[in-house]
């Protein structure tokens, strides 16, 4: 199985990659809190400036508009603490869109909200039949859905995922309940390759990694630990959290642009640039296909 070369993300003459245009999803954290403990970053005891999480989000935010990127956004909910974490929303591919069931009944109310936002914005809406929470656990790269389970999106959902985009899918089970999404375990740089912390992945999975991707970018514990892997690529630009220093290094020697956000009243949550960011990938154009042949 080979990844095509699409033209996000292909290398220009000299080596490094190119950006492509997104249309991002976003939900401000107006009701932001940790009220509830389902993932091993939360801790309602403790203390959170719901103020600093919004400003936080806005720079993001800003950041994405910077670079050229569409940024719309849901309006939040109250009693949704976790609507912010708009990655978790949906999986947006070729214009049609699966909804979620979340795992926890905390969440459950968020699935409906962002259905009904992507109906109405003109996605093919399909419902889900399984656990699964969207993007936290499936990555497209290249012609490839990469596809988590082992904490939250049950392994039956990724056959429903390739009926769905019709588009092979790769499962990845998860071993570390620090790293309890996909998305905060591995990072898609463009169509060809990512970045991932071997550590989070079973033996079979990390065999399956280095089988795809042997030029991946390789974390370290440290930087995964400030969820330095829940960072957002354009294909040349990577917005990953400030704190994920090393990581930021080893992608500028790939030559990726990396810019770093400070998200970390978000992280007490377990978020970060990509639990904000839901993409929202429409149907390819004619010129777009002919130029992945």
């Amino acid at each position: 199985m080979t990844l095509h070369a699409a033209v996000a993300g292909r290398p220009t003459p000299d080596g490094s990659p190119t950006p492509s245009g997104r249309r991002y999803l976003m939900c401000r954290p107006t009701y932001f809190a940790v009220e509830y403990a389902i993932n091993p970053w939360m801790d309602p005891t403790g203390d959170v400036d719901p103020a600093l999480a919004v400003r936080q989000w806005e720079t993001l935010r800003q950041v994405y508009r910077d670079l050229g990127h569409t940024v719309e956004e849901i309006e939040p909910v109250p009693g949704l603490p976790d609507m912010v974490f708009a990655a978790n929303g949906a999986t947006v591919v070729d214009g049609r869109a699966l909804a979620v069931q979340f795992r926890d009944p905390q969440r459950a109310d968020e699935a409906p909200a962002y259905a009904h936002w992507l109906d109405r914005a003109g996605f093919e809406v399909h419902e889900a039949k399984h656990v699964n929470e969207g993007e936290g656990d499936i990555l497209p790269v290249g012609d490839l859905l990469l596809a988590g389970t082992g904490f939250r999106t049950s392994h039956a959902a990724h056959a429903h995922l390739q009926e769905v985009f019709g588009r092979p899918v790769v499962t990845l089970r998860l071993v570390d309940p620090r790293f309890y999404h996909l998305d905060t375990a591995l990072c898609v740089l463009d169509d060809r390759t990512v970045a991932y912390l071997p550590a989070a992945f079973s033996p079979g999975s990390q065999a399956v990694l280095r089988r795809l991707f042997p030029d991946a970018v390789l974390a370290t514990e440290s930087d995964a630990r400030v969820l330095g892997l829940n960072a957002v690529s354009d294909g040349r630009h990577v917005v990953l959290p400030a704190q994920a220093t090393g990581l930021s290094a080893a992608l500028r020697d790939r030559g990726y642009d990396t810019i770093g956000v400070d998200m970390s009243e978000l992280r007490k949550a377990g978020g970060g640039p990509k639990c904000c960011t839901l993409v929202l990938r429409d149907r390819p154009s004619e010129r777009e296909r002919e130029a992945t042949k």
